[in-house]
């Protein structure tokens, strides 16, 4: 149970629990007897430096060196791959281990407690720092984020990972895959979400090792890297107006590489500031950079990053993946394109019988007490981030088209058939155009809606926010089927147009939910008149049930919270939701 106290500051989100995943081939997961276990193949692993020295910079302005020190888990012989799932919020995250026995795929179950959520193996990598005298000075576990792919390790290796790019970090995920291509190397540095350490400038050695338990649950030799560490100390003001210091001052969205460029309003610091701690962490050649799930706001992106190998390999694949084949992507997902229609539909609209997308809600999460960014003085409000997903099997994809002249777009929902080719389509609403800081793009209509019930779930207060640019933000459950891997929209800055756009697609993948963090407008309630007590926060997705759907029983999701305090000192106390303890 959370309780926060009025604040007048916009908060980022915490990194909490989360999932990642979906398949390049279509799986069958089974429960392998022992005996059949022992028969299967393993990937044989091993931990490797890239190099035999570093050198990191320690920023005056930040509290501590980042642990970037170029050490890699290597796969052979077979891929790792790991399914990490829970049933429910009542039930505690599970992980099996994907095996490989004639050819076809099996489960392995791993012990109970393995794994806590979805960020990764904790306690996976031990690093210990000792000086020039041979004095320890740093001694640490960290976890490891398998699908922290950076890239090929031989030139014979699959030329993509099948693997999604991130561990995500919302606190509702409910799947993942994570995964090391077979001849391939995953940075075992955690990103943003580790802690620094103070160290002074100066020469170091750092060790790096794999934690016993694992090595001997992965079968992970007992030979740590070892690595000559320089740390150098500056100043944001020394590096302003070089090209370092504009590249790391380009804003939180940075590592989405070098063909995105983060619209207004979603910028960091913004200009002539310095880097992020993210940014500071690792430069954009070490793959820990920030990568996906940023949300609609300045949530911190989850580890790792997309690596500059696979950035550049990204360039060059032209929309394809690997598995993939006519229509079709990562084996199995259906593929229309990015692009909007160059013309509106012609013909008779149809809901043809072919998958349709199934929207659900998250329980609304970084709940908190602000001014609603108004800063008027006596008013109160809660503010909360919410998520609607996708859970398949057919991505949603909706189409705005604009006459000349108009101010709204009329919005079309397309229908595709298993070979991914368009069989229908119908009208669903509008898109509008939001000016406003944090928007800034075509929204489209009546894609949520969000209200504040008492606590017989009446409806108190209702937010005026109903309009959404959809970005597949977050990875909630990559093992549902046709689960995308690899979305594109990960940020808006491949999605919802420009003021000047005549036409928009905005496409959720399957697996994949939208996250608009509590900081943007349209967030949060206006609490100032209400009494203090329980109430719930409503997510509900597709409220007008214009969008065609396999099922409209699932939509809705409650978050229950409790106001106390006074009028401009309220506070909120959120219970946990289940087994998930995240305000």
């Amino acid at each position: 149970m959370t309780t926060t106290r009025t604040t007048r500051l916009r908060r980022p989100l915490l990194a909490g629990t989360t999932a990642v995943a979906a398949m390049a081939v279509t799986v069958g997961f089974m429960t392998a007897a022992p005996e059949q276990a022992k028969a299967a193949a393993s990937p044989k692993l091993s931990l490797i430096a890239a190099t035999d020295s570093v050198t990191l910079t320690s920023w005056k302005e930040e509290p501590g060196v980042y642990l970037d020190l170029g050490t890699y888990l290597t796969a052979e012989g077979t891929p790792l791959e790991f399914k990490v799932t829970r049933k429910s919020y009542k039930d505690p995250v599970t992980i099996t281990q994907t095996v490989f026995e004639g050819g076809k795929a099996k489960a392995k179950s791993l012990p109970v407690g393995t794994v806590k959520d979805f960020s990764g193996l904790p306690g996976f990598a031990e690093i210990t720092i000792t000086d020039k005298d041979g004095k320890k000075v740093v001694s640490r576990s960290e976890s490891f984020c398998p699908n922290n792919a950076s890239g090929r390790v031989r030139p014979d290796a699959p030329s993509t990972s099948k693997y999604p790019e991130s561990c995500p970090t919302n606190p509702f995920t409910l799947g993942s895959v994570w995964g090391v291509e077979k001849g391939w190397a995953a940075n075992t540095y955690g990103g943003s979400y580790t802690q620094p350490v103070k160290l002074a400038a100066g020469t170091y050695t750092a060790r790096v090792g794999v934690a016993k338990k694992y090595r001997d649950l992965l079968g992970i030799a007992d030979k740590p890297a070892t690595v000559k560490l320089t740390v150098q100390e500056r100043s944001w003001e020394e590096g302003r107006g070089t090209e370092g210091a504009r590249s790391a001052a380009a804003g939180a969205h940075a590592g989405h590489g070098g063909a995105h460029q983060a619209p207004a309003g979603h910028a960091g610091h913004g200009p002539g500031h310095a880097p992020t701690p993210a940014q500071a962490a690792a430069p954009d050649t070490s793959g820990a950079g920030p990568s996906y799930n940023v949300g609609h706001g300045p949530l911190k992106a989850a580890p790792p990053a997309v690596p500059w190998a696979v950035k550049k390999q990204q360039a060059a694949r032209a929309g394809m993946q690997a598995g993939d084949t006519a229509g079709q992507t990562d084996g199995s997902r259906q593929a229309p394109a990015l692009t909007p229609q160059a013309k509106r539909p012609t013909g008779t609209p149809s809901v043809p019988n072919v998958p349709k997308p199934d929207l659900r809600s998250l329980p609304a999460y970084g709940i908190t007490i602000s001014d609603g960014g108004q800063n008027v003085p006596g008013k109160d409000y809660l503010a909360f981030s919410a998520n609607v997903w996708n859970a398949g099997p057919a991505q949603l994809v909706v189409d705005g088209f604009r006459s000349p002249g108009k101010d709204k777009m009329d919005a079309y929902q397309y229908f595709y058939d298993a070979n991914g080719k368009q069989v229908g389509y119908t009208p669903t609403g509008t898109m509008e155009w939001d000016p406003r800081p944090g928007h800034v793009h075509w929204h489209f209509t009546d894609f949520a809606s969000y209200r504040l019930l008492k606590a017989d779930q009446k409806e108190a207060v209702r937010s005026g926010k109903e309009a959404f640019c959809l970005a597949n933000t977050d990875a909630v459950d990559y093992t549902v089927k046709n689960a995308n891997w690899h979305p594109f929209n990960t940020d808006l800055s491949t999605a919802c147009g420009q003021e000047n756009s005549i036409s928009v697609r905005e496409v959720l993948d399957v697996g994949s939910g939208d996250t608009y963090t509590q900081d943007l407008p349209g967030q949060s309630f206006d609490i100032t008149d209400l009494p203090n007590g329980t109430y719930y926060i409503q997510v509900l997705a597709n409220p007008a049930k214009r969008l065609k759907e396999t099922n409209l029983d699932n939509n809705s999701a409650l978050r229950k919270v409790v106001l106390g305090g006074t009028p401009g000192a309220r506070t909120v106390t959120v219970p946990a939701h289940e087994l998930v303890n995240a305000n």
